[in-house]
C-alpha cells in the first residue's frame, strides 16, 4: 500500500482514470490531484530518502505517446506493452535501477485502453504474438489499486492472434481466476532459493505464497483454478553457497505444488550487473550482501558498446547443466523457453 497517490490533470480526464481513483479511494488512502502533469517533491537530502519517497508514491499518469512505440523484448516476448513503470517490492538486484530514470516511483498509466487497442498494430499474421507487460513493474504487486491486469487479460481474450504474458513475486491471484483469458494469457511466477528469496526480495511474498499462488493460476476452473497456461521466471539464478541444495528443494517444492498436468514453461535468468545499475543499487542498498565482483565475473557487450557483468563461461556451463537436468527430471513435458 503507497503512502502517497498522486493523480495528474491528464489520468483523471481518461476513463480508465476514473476507475482507478475510485479503487484507491475505496481502499482509504491519502490522494492528491496534482495541478499539472508533471511528478515532483519526491528528491530527499541523498539517495536513500529520495528512494523512501518514491517507492511510498504511486502516481497515476497519462503514458507518453512513445508508449504506443513498442519496444522489442527477447527473449521474454515478441513486444514489451507497459502498464506502468516502476515497482512496490525492494530486490536489492532490481534490474529497474540501470533502465528507468529519476527516482523508483510507480507511475500507473491512465490511458490503458489505448495502449491495449494499439497492440493490434503489431500483431503478425499467421502466428501468435506475444506481448510482456511486466518489464518495468510487478503487475500483480499494483493490481488490487489498478485493476489494469485484469483488464489485459479480458482485453487478449479476445484476441486470437496475440499473447498476454506477465509475471510476478506477489500471490494475490484470487481476482483472476474467473477472468475470461481463453487461455491467451501466460501467468508466471518469478522464484528463487529461499536464502536469495528471504535475503534479497525485500516486501515481496513468500515463496510458498508464491508457489500455491502459480498452483491456484495452473489449476482447471472445475477445481477451483484459473485454468491458465503458468510458467516459472527462476531470476535471477546465483551461486550462492551451497547452491546445488537450495535449487533443488525449490525444484522439489515446485514438484509438489505443480503434481497434476498443466501447460508450463520455464525461463532461467542468471544473474548479471550493468556499472550503472551496481552504482544505484548501492546507493539504495548500502548495506547489500549481494555480490557485485567484476574480478570474478565475464563482460558482456551489447550491439551499442554496453557493459554488462555475467558469471564466467566455465560457471554458466556448470549452471546450465544443473538447472536443465534438474527440471526436465520433474517436468520432461515442460519447455525451457530459454537460458540467459
Amino acid at each position: 500500500m503507497p503512502k502517497r497517490v498522486l493523480f495528474t490533470p491528464d489520468a483523471l480526464d481518461e476513463p480508465f482514470g476514473q476507475q482507478i481513483y475510485e479503487r484507491v479511494a475505496a481502499q482509504g488512502l491519502p490522494i492528491e490531484v496534482l495541478k499539472s502533469n508533471r511528478i515532483t517533491g519526491l528528491r530527499g537530502e541523498d539517495a536513500r530518502e529520495t528512494y523512501r519517497n518514491a517507492k511510498n508514491t504511486m502516481a497515476v499518469v497519462k503514458a507518453p505517446a512513445g508508449a504506443l512505440r513498442l519496444q522489442p523484448t527477447p527473449p521474454s516476448a515478441d513486444w514489451q506493452m507497459n502498464l506502468a513503470e516502476g515497482c512496490p517490492a525492494h530486490c536489492q538486484y532490481c534490474y529497474l535501477a540501470g533502465s528507468l530514470q529519476g527516482p523508483p516511483v510507480v507511475r500507473v498509466f491512465a490511458n490503458l485502453p489505448q495502449l491495449l487497442h494499439n497492440t493490434a498494430t503489431y500483431e503478425q499474421a499467421g502466428r501468435r504474438t506475444s506481448f510482456e507487460v511486466s518489464c518495468y513493474t510487478d503487475v500483480l504487486g499494483i493490481e488490487h489499486l489498478t485493476g489494469s491486469l485484469a483488464e489485459c487479460i479480458r482485453y487478449f481474450g479476445t484476441r486470437e492472434g496475440a499473447q498476454l504474458r506477465f509475471v510476478s513475486k506477489y500471490n494475490q491471484v484470487d481476482s483472476l481466476l474467473g477472468l475470461p483469458h481463453n487461455g491467451h494469457t501466460r501467468a508466471r511466477v518469478s522464484l528463487n532459493a529461499e536464502p536469495v528469496a528471504r535475503r534479497l526480495e525485500g516486501g515481496t511474498a513468500s515463496i510458498e505464497a508464491r508457489l500455491q499462488a502459480l498452483r491456484q493460476l495452473a489449476l482447471p476452473h472445475a477445481q477451483g483454478g484459473g485454468g491458465y497456461p503458468v510458467g516459472v521466471v527462476l531470476a535471477p539464478i546465483m551461486q550462492i553457497p551451497n547452491w546445488r541444495q537450495h535449487y533443488t528443494e525449490l525444484f522439489d517444492r515446485m514438484a509438489a505444488a505443480l503434481d497434476f498436468e498443466c501447460d508450463l514453461t520455464v525461463e532461467f535468468i542468471t544473474h548479471r550487473f550493468t556499472p550503472g545499475s551496481r552504482d544505484v543499487l548501492q546507493q539504495w542498498y548500502p548495506n547489500t550482501s549481494l555480490d557485485f565482483d567484476e574480478a570474478t565475473r565475464a563482460v558482456k557487450r551489447n550491439k551499442f558498446g554496453g557493459v554488462k557483468y555475467v558469471y564466467q563461461p566455465e560457471d554458466m556451463r556448470t549452471l546450465r547443466q544443473f538447472f536443465y537436468e534438474e527440471w526436465q527430471k520433474r517436468f520432461p513435458n515442460a519447455p525451457v523457453q530459454y537460458w540467459t
